[in-house]
């Protein structure tokens, strides 16, 4: 290396133990030399190349400036030295986000500890004048405040002139820090093509790209819109076709409908007219019936005088008969009396006959039943006598009493037994449903983590649902992802978990053999295409591993446990994340700790160390031995919240199954004892009817006894009870002879009754004559009277009705004649004829009584000329009522049968019409615009694709040559499913480093940490010519490579980067193997940072460049 072709550089790199205004020089020429070499190396710079970059109080250093080449920038120095802070400057001066760094989320935490404030500086080589930008970054606000140029600035205005100069410190493919190394391989196919166009195609290109990806969203938009409508018009017209028939039928209906209307127009006069006709008897009729009415009113007045004679000479003979008739009513009251007296006594023979009857009948009987009685003794006593062979059976007896009696005794214990297990199944039942509960709860809480993981990671889902099914493919054990099996203890302490174990890692399916694994993977990710991880356990257990220090030696540290202690997992994931992670000796602190953190990290030695809120990781230079820290706060958890007690679980199985197997003995016991119940049963039910059948055989025998000696009984009082029929006989003759003496003396007072009512009557008779021949006469002039009372009422009554039904009719006329005039839109007072009597034909009848009713209206009109119009009118209609209204009945008959039609069909189908109509000329005009964004999406595509395609070729060929000159084999391909799809296009990388293997894609899981970093920067070299963009930074890519393939890769570097056409190229190392191959235009800038390095003012670059020399020569 050249090193006396390398321009003066200052650099303030000081350590904690400096003060910070301390400088010092590196002059290897003179003044004037620099200048002219400085002009010359300018013109190398590309515009947008960094010349300067100054940090103050920034992360390592207290104040320092680097003065970077215009290719590529080796940047060497020990770990903790502050490489990676100048990768952070960088990012953070050219308003990059803190997330780009994967380091603290907060600028604030980039000032160096200890200070307020921090600063970053960058100058940028520009044609037109170079552009610095200074960047103040607040602690205590975690603010920044910007200038450019010397004038204060907005970060808006700053992004914006990065912008201008093509700076994309977002790009992976331009910006590479280390904590995203392994971010690149992660990387989709769509997204390296995104960065790619950023990074090396022209302007225009990427813009191209999404106006294509707009311009097909907007066509596959209009495309289904067009044929969204399309559809709709097709069915729209469908629609209307089979309207069109409803329409059609709605006209006959409507024009039913005008007929039916002109009708009842014409209906009203022709009422109107049949009642003034009416109206004009009734007035006759009343006129005849008033001079009816007087006439007959004067005829009564002879009749009345008449009668008042025939009255007085009725009164007294009146009178008369009513003595006759209060005499002759008490003679016949006496006659009844005496009558009632006889029926008496015949009522009394007839019963003294009847008793003797029954005494009679009576007698029969009690023969018959002493007949019946005395055979009944006989047959008992048969019976008897037949029984008294028998063996006496109440022994037996006795015996069935005694069993039975122990039967019940046993039945009441199985029953007592019964109703205890009844009890306990109860009391078994309700502490499985208990415990059925709980488990279910558990489970529940195991479906909601795994619904967590569809929701975030849904390929690792479809591989969890693989897996499930086909776990009998595999020989040893497989875990699902750690985060369904790891179960935190408490909660709160979830957080320290997921801050230590990658999100990767959570998702990780753990294996314990590794062709399982590999079977696993070629199914999931080379066959499913999924994007999934997993993990071999070790061969050798560390879940059980101590730490290397106990706890209790760190609790005065406010330390009170390791992360092991906190969670639960499967032997093989503890024994995975203790050999990754180290959870076995990594503590987790207090407040208490984070207090007093500073003596934590000097006394306890510890690398890694968790407080109550962040997580602080400690590392030591190798070289200058000092410890360095750096932290990071906790974000809240996200997977590992949902806490399952394993030992909670395995308790509640176990009190599942002791619970399940003590209902099962209880019912096994219940049914033994049902059994036994039912076998008692039968033996009780067997017994009591032997026990009945022996007491019917005891008792049967004491039953016959006791009836014969009933029956015996029975028959003597029988044959006491004897009667005497003749007695009877002779007595029952004699009170029918008394009875009869007394009738005889009756008879005699009811004949001389009985003539002593006769000439009552006979009297009475007499009168009656002469009041018959009166009161004839006195009705006959009543009746004349009446007749001409009820003619005259008659004829007075009709007098009012036709009186009443004048006023009607007149009513009825008026009315009438309104409600025509309503109807023909006539109104009271017009001159001129109505408009409905131009539109329809009327009739003649119908003309007059039109003339009639406005007959004081039209007075002006000559008569025979409106005759002659009206007569025109409703010709072509009925002339009667009866005509209308048949014609009626039938038109509305006919209007009847359209039914289910109405005006809104019509109205529909109108509209419709339009609608269709308009939507034909939308669809035209969609049709047009989706056809005018084809061809945009045509000419775009031109533009778009054909460059690309010649970019990733030229890609390819650098990329496969790389790849040739390593003995391996590489391509870069332009992918995509589908031509039409723009946002599905994008660049896939395919490596092969072994001759025995195919190409694979560049995957995070297909190829080792080392194979992934060459390829990595392999595709970044073979954009280093192509690229646009002003630099390109890769920070410490070439730390997974083994010795061969980073001696390689760094030949590649230098001889692609110093290539004189490339822009300026960031390189940052820990270390480099020995004897490589530099180049002259390549800059070296060695990190000197730290307690144990000389501080600048001591340090001799002469001197070092000698020795260099003399070891080289030697």
């Amino acid at each position: 290396m050249a090193l006396q072709s390398k321009r003066r550089r200052t650099s303030h790199i000081l350590n904690n133990s400096q003060i910070s205004n301390s400088q010092s020089s590196l002059s290897c020429y003179s003044e004037n030399g620099l200048l002219a070499h400085e002009d010359e190396r300018r013109g190398r710079f590309v515009e947008g190349s960094i010349l300067r970059i100054t940090m103050k109080n920034f992360l390592t250093y207290d104040h320092s400036e680097v003065f970077p080449g215009p290719t590529l920038n080796m940047i060497v120095g020990a770990n903790g030295t502050g490489k990676s802070s100048i990768v952070c400057a960088i990012c953070l001066g050219l308003a990059g986000k803190t997330a780009l760094l994967g380091r603290g989320d907060k600028v604030s935490l980039y000032v160096k500890r200890g200070c307020n404030k921090g600063s970053v500086e960058i100058e940028l080589y520009r044609a037109r004048g170079n552009l610095v930008i200074n960047r103040e970054i607040l602690v205590e606000s975690n603010t920044s405040v910007w200038m450019m140029n010397g004038k204060h600035s907005s970060q808006k205005a700053v992004e914006e002139a990065v912008r201008e100069l093509e700076i994309q410190v977002g790009n992976l493919c331009q910006f590479l820090p280390q904590e995203k190394v392994g971010e690149f391989a992660k990387m989709s196919k769509i997204e390296l093509l995104e960065a790619t166009e950023k990074s090396v195609g022209p302007p225009e290109m990427y813009n191209f790209h999404c106006e294509l990806k707009t311009f097909r969203t907007k066509e596959r938009e209009l495309e289904n819109l067009c044929k969204e409508k399309a559809n709709f018009l097709e069915k729209a017209k469908q629609r209307n076709e089979r309207n069109k028939v409803d329409v059609e039928r709605y006209h006959m209906k409507r024009r039913h409908l005008d007929m039916i209307q002109m009708l009842e127009k014409k209906k009203p006069w022709m009422e109107y007219e049949t009642a003034r006709k009416e109206l004009e008897e009734v007035k006759k009729q009343r006129e005849e019936m008033k001079k009816t009415a007087k006439s007959l009113k004067e005829a009564q007045n002879p009749l009345l005088r008449k009668i008042q004679a025939i009255e007085e000479k009725l009164q007294p003979i009146e009178d008369q008969m009513k003595e006759k008739k209060v005499k002759i009513r008490e003679a016949s009251q006496k006659c009844k009396q005496k009558q009632d007296q006889l029926d008496r006594k015949y009522k009394e023979i007839d019963d003294i006959k009847q008793a003797l009857s029954l005494k009679q009948t009576e007698e029969v009987d009690r023969q018959k039943r002493i007949g019946n009685t005395k055979r009944m003794i006989q047959d008992l006593q048969k019976e008897l006598d037949n029984m008294g062979s028998q063996d006496d059976v109440t022994p037996k007896i006795e015996v069935v009493i005694a069993e039975l009696k122990k039967i019940q005794e046993d039945k009441a214990r199985l029953d007592g037994e019964r109703q205890d297990l009844r009890r306990d199944k109860v009391e078994a039942t309700g502490e499985l449903n208990l415990v059925q509960n709980r488990l279910k709860n558990l489970e529940d809480m195991m479906n909601r983590k795994e619904e967590m993981l569809h929701r975030r990671f849904r390929d690792t889902h479809t591989a969890l649902q693989w897996l499930r099914r086909h776990k009998n493919l595999f020989e040893g054990k497989v875990y699902e992802p750690m985060m369904l099996v790891i179960n935190v203890r408490d909660p709160k302490h979830a957080k320290y978990i997921e801050s230590h174990v990658p999100v990767n890692d959570l998702r990780a399916f753990v294996f314990e053999k590794q062709q399982d694994m590999e079977k696993f993977m070629s199914e999931v990710r080379d066959s499913q295409k999924l994007r999934v991880n997993s993990v071999i356990a070790p061969a050798e257990s560390c879940a059980h591993r101590p730490p290397l220090r106990p706890i209790d030696s760190l609790r005065r540290f406010g330390f009170f446990s390791y992360l092991r202690e906190l969670f639960d997992a499967p032997e093989e994931v503890m024994s995975y994340l203790c050999h990754q992670y180290k959870v076995n000796d990594v503590p987790v602190g207090t407040e208490k700790t984070k207090n007093m953190i500073e003596t934590v990290i000097r006394e306890s030695q510890l690398r890694m160390i968790y407080t109550a809120e962040e997580k602080y990781t400690v590392k030591k230079s190798a070289y200058s031995n000092k410890t360095i820290s750096s932290n990071s706060a906790l974000r809240p958890s996200q997977f590992l919240t949902m806490v399952i007690d394993p030992e909670e679980r395995q308790q509640l199985e176990e009190q599942l199954s002791a619970a399940q197997q003590r209902v099962h003995n209880v019912n096994v016991r219940m049914k033994a004892i049902e059994e036994q119940l039912a076998k008692l049963d039968r033996r009780d039910n067997e017994l009591r009817a032997e026990k009945k059948h022996l007491s019917e055989l005891k008792g049967k025998k004491r039953q016959l006894e006791q009836k014969i000696s009933t029956k015996q009984d029975s028959l003597r009082q029988m044959q006491q009870s004897g009667i005497n029929l003749q007695e009877a006989e002779e007595e029952a003759k004699a009170k029918i002879s008394h009875v009869n003496d007394q009738k005889v003396a009756i008879v005699a007072d009811i004949l001389n009754a009985m003539k002593s009512r006769a000439r009552l009557s006979m009297e009475n008779v007499s009168l009656a004559l002469e009041s018959a021949g009166l009161t004839a006469e006195k009705t006959k002039l009543e009746s004349d009277r009446r007749d001409g009372s009820t003619e005259l009422r008659r004829a007075e009554q009709a007098f009012t009705e036709l009186d009443h039904r004048k006023t009607s009719l007149l009513q009825t006329c008026k009315n009438l004649m309104r409600r025509a005039s309503e109807i023909c839109n006539m109104n009271q007072g017009e001159t001129v004829v109505p408009e409905i009597l131009r539109t329809v034909r009327n009739t003649h009848a119908a003309a007059q009584s039109y003339l009639l009713i406005h007959r004081h209206i039209y007075v002006v009109i000559h008569t025979d000329c409106l005759l002659h119009f009206l007569l025109q009118a409703f010709s072509e209609l009925p002339d009667t009522l009866e005509e209308i209204e048949a014609m009626l009945n039938e038109e509305r008959a006919r209007a009847e049968c359209f039914t289910g039609l109405s005006e809104a069909v019509v109205e529909e189908y109108n509209k419709r019409e339009k609608e269709i109509k308009n939507m034909e000329k939308e669809l035209e005009d969609k049709t047009n615009t989706l056809n005018k964004y084809r061809q945009n999406i045509s000419e775009a595509k031109v533009r778009w694709l054909d460059p690309l395609k010649s970019l990733v070729k030229q890609i390819n060929e650098k990329f496969s040559d790389f790849f040739r000159s390593m003995h391996c084999a590489g391509e870069v391909d332009l992918y995509s499913e589908n031509e039409e799809e723009y946002d599905k296009y994008g660049i896939r990388i395919q490596v092969k480093f072994r001759s025995s293997t195919q190409l694979h894609e560049l995957t995070p899981h297909h190829q080792s940490g080392g194979e992934r970093s060459v390829s990595t920067m392999l595709y970044l070299m073979a954009l280093q010519e192509l690229n646009r963009c002003p630099f390109r930074v890769v920070d410490e890519i070439n730390q997974g490579m083994d010795p061969v393939n980073e001696r390689r890769v760094f030949d590649i570097v230098v001889k692609t980067a110093c290539n004189g056409s490339t822009s300026q190229y960031f390189f940052i190392t820990p270390k480099l193997l020995q004897n490589l191959t530099y180049a002259d235009e390549m800059t070296v800038l060695c990190v000197h940072n730290g307690p144990y390095m000389l501080p600048p003012n001591k340090w001799n670059d002469k001197a070092f460049i000698r020795r260099v020399r003399r070891r080289t020569n030697h």
